[in-house]
């Protein structure tokens, strides 16, 4: 019984944190945005708790989301979360600080949303990730724009334009 409640109230948390965080960034526009088809294989790189992840599996009916980070425990609430609701097409995978972990040219869209800015091997990365597109695949990078000065979050958490598209190159 204690067990059943305590998934509850992670079940109201995350439902809580969801409606908020959409509300004040808007971030249904963003998964509106994503070009998806119903087969795609899709990379949510730095998943947290699949606030992206299941939005984006229900986008891709026929295809599948690779759910990837480098917190066991993130990757435990999401496999807590796909049998709640009976999710078939999400793949959790532990990924490494510069590595996903992603098979070679199976992936049509990987994204990563505020959490570029983070990573400690970020060419690493990017290169593992090329690997694991397939030819014309793309990659969406979705961070805070240090060009807005109305974003009131410290600089560190930020990235100019400039910046992605000289690390992207």
């Amino acid at each position: 019984e204690a067990l059943r409640q305590q998934q509850e109230a992670d079940r109201q948390r995350v439902e809580a944190e969801r409606q908020e965080r959409e509300r004040q960034e808007r971030t249904d526009l963003l998964i509106a945005g994503l070009s998806l088809s119903e087969d795609f294989v899709v990379a949510d790189i730095g998943a947290g708790t699949g606030y992206f992840t299941f939005p984006v599996a229900a986008r891709v009916p026929k295809g599948m989301v690779f759910a990837v980070d480098i917190q066991p425990e993130m990757l435990a609430l999401m496999e807590q979360r796909k049998a709640r609701e009976n999710v078939s097409n999400v793949r959790t995978v532990l990924g490494n600080a510069d590595d996903p972990n992603l098979p070679d040219n199976a992936i049509d869209l990987a994204f990563i949303v505020d959490a570029y800015h983070e990573f400690s091997f970020p060419r690493e990365m990017g290169e593992h990730l090329k690997a694991s597109l397939k030819p014309g695949g793309q990659l969406v990078l979705v961070e805070y724009r240090a060009e807005d000065p109305r974003v009131p979050i410290k600089r560190l958490h930020k990235m100019s334009e400039a910046q992605v598209r000289r690390e992207m190159a």
